[in-house]
C-alpha cells in the first residue's frame, strides 16, 4: 500500500474559530458575567448571565449597541483606548456591587481589537471578611509608617534651648541663619552642652523641615557596622548580611537631614566615603557597584577638638573644612552662669512633669551651690543632679544639703559665711542669687592668683575682657591689686 500524507482536519481559521469559541464557553461557565467590545465600542459578545445581571428582557438586541448605551458606568473603551488592563475594580449595578476585571484584547499584528470583561464574583458582602483583613493591615502599615515618620522629625525647637545670657542668645542666633542656609553645619561643644536640641531646632526651622531628620551617633555603633548603617547593604554583601537590601541614614535621609553625632569618632577608613557624599551627593551601598543620588544636608557635631585630630593624622582636612561650613560653638554651662537659675525652673518643670507631681523650687543657698559648681557635663549633668535631688529628697524645696552629690562652696578669706539667720531670710530673685554666688568664685580666686587678672581670668575659665566686665559689675575692687599680669 502506497504511503500519502496525513490529511489536513482543519485551516488556520478554522482552528482560530475553534479556540474562541471554547474560550467563550470557558469564560461562560467560569464566571458570573462576561462581555466583549469592539474597536468601536460596541458589543460583539455577552453571555447569558451578565444579561440576566442588567434585567434583560430578551425582546431588545444587545449585541451592536454601544457598551455605554447597556452599561454607563463600563470603562471597557477606557481599557481598549489606553491598552492598560484594569484588574480588580468594584463595579456598581443598582444597588449591586461586582468585582471585575478588564482586559485589553489583541490582534495577530499586535494591534489593540476591542476589550473583554469580566465579572468575578457578583456578591460583594460575602468578601467582607477578606475585604476587613485587609482594611485592617492598611490602617496597621498606616500606623507604622506614621510613627516612624514622627521618629524622624524634630523633638525639639529653639524654645528649648534655655538662656538668656549674651553667649545663649548668640548661639541660638548662629543657629538660626545656619537653619535658613543649606550648607553643612558643624556643632561644636563640650558634652551635654546641647548640641543634638539645636540640630534638631535646625532642622525644624529649615525648608527641609517636612523632610525626616534621621541621627547616628558615630562613636555608638562598632566601626564594623558603621559602613552599613551609614551607606546600606546590598543582598549578600556579607556573612549574615541576608537576602534582602537594607537602605542606609544616607538613603533615609534623603530629601531630609541627617544628624552624625560624635562626627569626631569616625574612624579614618571611612572618612573619603562620607566626604565623597557631601562633595558629590552620591553614595555606593556596602556590597554594590551602583552609584546613587541623594539629596541630604548633614549637620555634624563633636566634643573633640577636630584641629589637633588632624594635626595627629586621626581626622581628614578637606572633611573638616566640607564639614565645617557653617560652625557653631556651643559654650560651657561655665561660661554662662547666669542661665543657671531658669535652667534650674525649666528642668525641674520637666522633671515634675514626667514624674506626675508638683515641681521642686530652690533655696537661695541650694541655688548659689549649683551655681559655684564647674559642671563639667553641662546642662545633661545638672539634670542628672536636680533629678537626684528630687528623687532622694521628701521636701519640695531643695536646700544646699540635698546636693551632697557636689562640693560644698567655699568663701574666700575675708567673705562670711552664710549664717542660718541668712539661709531663713527672704528669698531673694533667682538672678541676685546667682551674681552673689560669682562673687564669691571671683574672690576665691582673686585670692588664689594673688589678684593677677590673666591669672584669674584662666583660672575660672572665662577671658580676661569677661573677668573686667564682672568685676565692674559686682563692684569687686581691691587697693593691693597686683597689676603686673595685666599686661
Amino acid at each position: 500500500m502506497a504511503w500519502s500524507a496525513p490529511t489536513r482536519i482543519s485551516s488556520d481559521a478554522e482552528v482560530r474559530s475553534l479556540a474562541a469559541s471554547s474560550l467563550v464557553k470557558l469564560f461562560d461557565s467560569l464566571y458570573e458575567g462576561a462581555v466583549v467590545i469592539d474597536q468601536e465600542g460596541r458589543i460583539t459578545w455577552i453571555n447569558d448571565k451578565y444579561k440576566a445581571l442588567i434585567g434583560w428582557n430578551g425582546s431588545e438586541q444587545i449585541e451592536g449597541r454601544l457598551i455605554e448605551e447597556v452599561l454607563p458606568n463600563s470603562r471597557l473603551r477606557n481599557v481598549m483606548e489606553t491598552g492598560q488592563a484594569d484588574l480588580l475594580d468594584v463595579l456598581t449595578l443598582g444597588r449591586r456591587q461586582m468585582v471585575v476585571s478588564r482586559i485589553p484584547l489583541h490582534g495577530e499584528a499586535g494591534n489593540i481589537i476591542g476589550a473583554l470583561g469580566v465579572i468575578l464574583f457578583d456578591r460583594l458582602q460575602a468578601l467582607k471578611p477578606i475585604v476587613s483583613k485587609f482594611q485592617q493591615m492598611q490602617s496597621d502599615l498606616a500606623g507604622v509608617r506614621k510613627q516612624l515618620a514622627e521618629g524622624r522629625h524634630a523633638k525639639y525647637r529653639f524654645s528649648q534651648f534655655v538662656g538668656a545670657s549674651r553667649l545663649a542668645l548668640e548661639t541660638k542666633e548662629q543657629a538660626r541663619r545656619a537653619a535658613e542656609r543649606e550648607g553643612a553645619v558643624l556643632l561644636l561643644g563640650e558634652t551635654g552642652t546641647g548640641k543634638e536640641l539645636l540640630a534638631h531646632a535646625i532642622h525644624a526651622a529649615s525648608r527641609r523641615a517636612e523632610g525626616p531628620l534621621v541621627s547616628l551617633n558615630a562613636a555608638a555603633i562598632p566601626e564594623a557596622l558603621l559602613e552599613a548603617e551609614l551607606f546600606g547593604v546590598e543582598p549578600g554583601a556579607y556573612t549574615g548580611a541576608g537576602q534582602k537590601k537594607r537602605m542606609g541614614k544616607f538613603q533615609l535621609a534623603d530629601g531630609g537631614t541627617l544628624f552624625l553625632d560624635e562626627v569626631g569618632d569616625m574612624p579614618l577608613s571611612l572618612q573619603p566615603k562620607l566626604l565623597r557624599v557631601l562633595q558629590e551627593g552620591e553614595l555606593e551601598s556596602l556590597g554594590g557597584n551602583q552609584l546613587r543620588a541623594v539629596n541630604v544636608r548633614v549637620i555634624a557635631a563633636t566634643s573633640r577638638d577636630l584641629k589637633a585630630m588632624i594635626e595627629a593624622g586621626s581626622f581628614r582636612a578637606d572633611l573638616y573644612y566640607r564639614l565645617n561650613v557653617l560652625p557653631i560653638r556651643l559654650p560651657p554651662l561655665r561660661e554662662r552662669r547666669e542661665d543657671i537659675p531658669v535652667l534650674c525652673e525649666t528642668l525641674l518643670e520637666l522633671i515634675a512633669e514626667q514624674g506626675g507631681e508638683a515641681s521642686c523650687t530652690l533655696s537661695a543657698d541650694g541655688l548659689a551651690r549649683l551655681a559655684g559648681y564647674e559642671w563639667s557635663g553641662n546642662v545633661r549633668e545638672l539634670r542628672n543632679v536636680l533629678e537626684q535631688a528630687v528623687a532622694q529628697s521628701a521636701n519640695r524645696r531643695l536646700t544646699s544639703a540635698d546636693f551632697p552629690m557636689l562640693p560644698e562652696v567655699v568663701t574666700a578669706p575675708g567673705v562670711s559665711q552664710v549664717s542660718s539667720n541668712q539661709a531663713m531670710a527672704p528669698v531673694r530673685p533667682l538672678r541676685e542669687a546667682v551674681a552673689a554666688a560669682e562673687r564669691v568664685e571671683i574672690l576665691r580666686a582673686l585670692e588664689a592668683t594673688g589678684w593677677v587678672k590673666m591669672a584669674t581670668a584662666k583660672v575660672l575659665g572665662i577671658s580676661r575682657a569677661k573677668l573686667y566686665e564682672k568685676l565692674g559689675a559686682l563692684g569687686i575692687s581691691s587697693e593691693n591689686q597686683d597689676t603686673s599680669g595685666d599686661v
